[in-house]
């Protein structure tokens, strides 16, 4: 293929970065990469831009990219057309068929991944410096020429539709795709980003092309290298592979969405042994100031494992449940705390009682000192655990980008968390918890609920919903 581009690359300068390295020599490539050498801002002479950190601990090269659009570009009547695209770019493009496109991937141990979340048409590609040219090009084939081959196609969809038949008897995916619904009505993010039972048979090749030709562009796409090579030879790279894309998607607008006003309580009747509760609520933006507090207090509550409140407070000490937990979700046109837990169905009642009792608890009183200088702690040491392969530190640089911070932010990331406050953690709780829980509960349970509903075992009632 004969390049769109010229080859010649410009490099621009990064933010220098010191870190102590806490990582185990067995795994720590990406981490001590961090600690010696810069992220660079790349940018080809197609204009395609990247962070790439050079790594020569091993001949490894780590990309991962993103193109926004995901899911929310669905048809509406067509939910999980871009799922299923991710599906199919390595099941034949170009002149190779699925078999062959296969042969050429498993020949050269070449790791190419696609997945679609509501925001994001994600792809992530690994291999050896030795085989990067023929890797990029089969990623370059996949991303512009994808087959679509009528058998591969219906493969795929008996693939998509087995799973959502599974799904549909599993009261936790239940749980999860109703919270969904209730949360956010009939915003794309309530429609399930796999698809359903009853989009997924309507779904055409055309619908197929036409959501590669509308998300799959260069103005929107982010790009992350980690790797044992030449920044020249990345912008080389780079242009090969998506240089030939179109230079603008045309991607329909999603609006801005906040998630239901708590409290409130679904209860959907299932004869399963262990009941499900699924809760959450509005939460706050990446963008905004108090995300930091609010991401620290939310580890205090929920997300911190074994440390959490939760955790101790409803299964350890009075053993209502078999796991529980909660994170925080950040979307590009909302955000909100998301938790589950498992317990049985003569303890449900207790269980939400006191998961709801927790939450008041902190919305009022917010997290002790003690507790806030532990979460510090805990988030600062971890940040290496997050970046301690190449792939992971590519999908960290990648979700930067996304997320729209400065290059620089590993650098500035410890004295974020460093001014937290016990007052901006207080404050946080208050906002995130102090209305209360959206609760979705799946299962048997002997407590009267608000909006009582009956599904029978068999496939799940539309619209499903998914994250």
């Amino acid at each position: 293929m004969i390049n769109p581009c010229t080859r010649r690359g410009i490099l621009l300068g990064g933010a220098s970065l010191s870190i102590a390295m806490l990582a185990s020599p067995s795994s720590a490539a990406a981490a001590r990469a961090l600690g010696r050498t810069r992220i660079k801002r790349l940018i080809s002479s197609c204009g395609i831009e990247a962070w790439f950190v050079q790594d020569s601990t091993v001949p490894l090269i780590s990309m991962e990219y993103a193109f926004t659009g995901g899911a929310t570009q669905d048809p509406a009547q067509k939910a999980g057309v871009g799922h299923m695209v991710s599906g199919l770019l390595k099941e034949g493009s170009g002149d190779f068929d699925f078999k062959t496109f296969h042969q050429r991937l498993d020949r050269r141990a070449i790791e190419l991944r696609f997945h679609v979340t509501h925001d994001h048409f994600r792809g992530a590609l690994r291999t050896i410096e030795d085989n990067a040219d023929e890797a990029f090009e089969l990623l370059r084939i996949a991303l512009t020429s994808p087959r679509f081959d009528a058998a591969d196609v219906e493969r795929i969809r008996a693939t998509v539709l087995a799973r959502l038949r599974r799904d549909s008897t599993d009261p936790s995916s239940l749980a999860h795709r109703r919270f969904l619904e209730v949360a956010f009505g009939d915003h794309p993010y309530a429609r399930p980003t796999e698809g359903s039972l009853e989009s997924v048979p309507k779904i055409e090749v055309a619908d197929l092309k036409g959501y590669v030709r509308r998300v799959i562009a260069k103005d929107t796409l982010k790009i992350a290298v980690v790797g044992d090579v030449d920044p020249g030879v990345v912008c080389k790279l780079l242009d090969t592979t998506f240089g030939s894309l179109p230079s603008n998607a045309e991607a329909m607008p999603v609006a801005e969405v906040t998630a239901a006003k708590p409290p409130q309580q679904v209860f959907i009747r299932f004869d399963v042994p262990q009941t499900v509760v699924t809760f959450g609520g509005p939460a706050v933006r990446r963008s905004e100031p108090d995300f930091m507090p609010a991401y620290i207090v939310n580890h205090i509550l929920g997300g911190g494992g074994l440390t959490s409140r939760l955790f101790r407070e409803v299964r350890e000490k009075r053993g209502l449940a078999y796991s529980v937990g909660e994170r925080l979700v950040w979307l590009d046109h909302s955000a909100m705390f998301l938790g589950n837990s498992g317990t049985s169905a003569d303890r449900a009642g207790e269980t939400v009682d006191e998961i709801e009792k927790q939450v008041r608890h902190i919305a009022e009183e917010g997290p002790t000192q003690q507790e806030l200088d532990d979460a510090k702690s805990y988030l600062k040491g971890s940040q290496l655990v997050a970046v301690n392969t190449s792939s992971k530190l590519a999908r960290t640089l990648l979700q930067h980008q996304l997320d729209k911070l400065p290059i620089d932010y590993f650098e500035k990331q410890n004295a974020v968390i460093d001014r937290v406050t016990l007052e901006d953690a207080k404050r946080a709780a208050q906002r995130l918890w102090g209305q209360g829980l959206l609760t979705v509960i799946v299962g048997r349970y002997q407590k009267d609920a608000a909006q009582p509903i009956t599904v029978p075992l068999g496939p799940a009632p539309p619209p499903g919903v998914d994250q």
